[in-house]
Parts: C-alpha cells; structure tokens; sequence
C-alpha cells in the first residue's frame, strides 16, 4: 500500500460573522498527527476582502476512509464551510 496527498479548500462558512481564516488554518495545523502530515497550510484571498484556507495533508490508503476522517475534523473547525477537494492522488 502506498500514501495518498490531498489538496482542499476550506471555504468561509457564510452563516458565521468575522470568519477568521488564520484561526482556521492554526486548527488544521493541529490536526497533524501519525496518521495525518499536514504538509502545508496556507491562507489565500477568495473574493471582496474574504480568504480561504488551502491545505495539502499526505496520509496512509492501508485503511479505507481516512479522508473522509480528515474533512469531518475539518468541519468541526469554527468557520469551516464548504470543503472542495482541489486534488488527490497517490504517492509512491
């Protein structure tokens, strides 16, 4: 079995007021763990003053549904909305 790098983009939840995309990307930081290398975490203008936070995390494919695992801690995260899957693909 071989490891698998994903690229999301977290938008803003458009529901919360002030969504502070720093704060976003300090908690997905957090998230790196034996399973999870959250290689890189970085904040990008979206549109009219707002960001979003893009990440690119590297993880095992032994065991099935460990992206699905990641995007629901994701979303737990205070201001996290929709989540886009920007890229996927295995590593060798």
């Amino acid at each position: 079995m071989g490891m698998v790098a994903m690229t999301y983009k977290l938008n803003p939840n458009s529901e919360v007021e002030d969504v502070d995309a720093e704060a976003i990307a300090e908690a997905v930081k957090s998230l790196a763990s034996e399973v999870y290398d959250v290689q890189a975490v970085d904040v990008k203008p979206l549109a009219f003053g707002l960001k979003f936070v893009q990440v690119h995390v590297v993880m095992s494919d032994k065991q099935g549904g460990l992206s699905d695992d990641f995007e629901a801690k994701m979303t737990m995260i205070h201001g996290v909305g929709e989540i886009e899957v920007l890229g996927m693909g295995r590593l060798l």
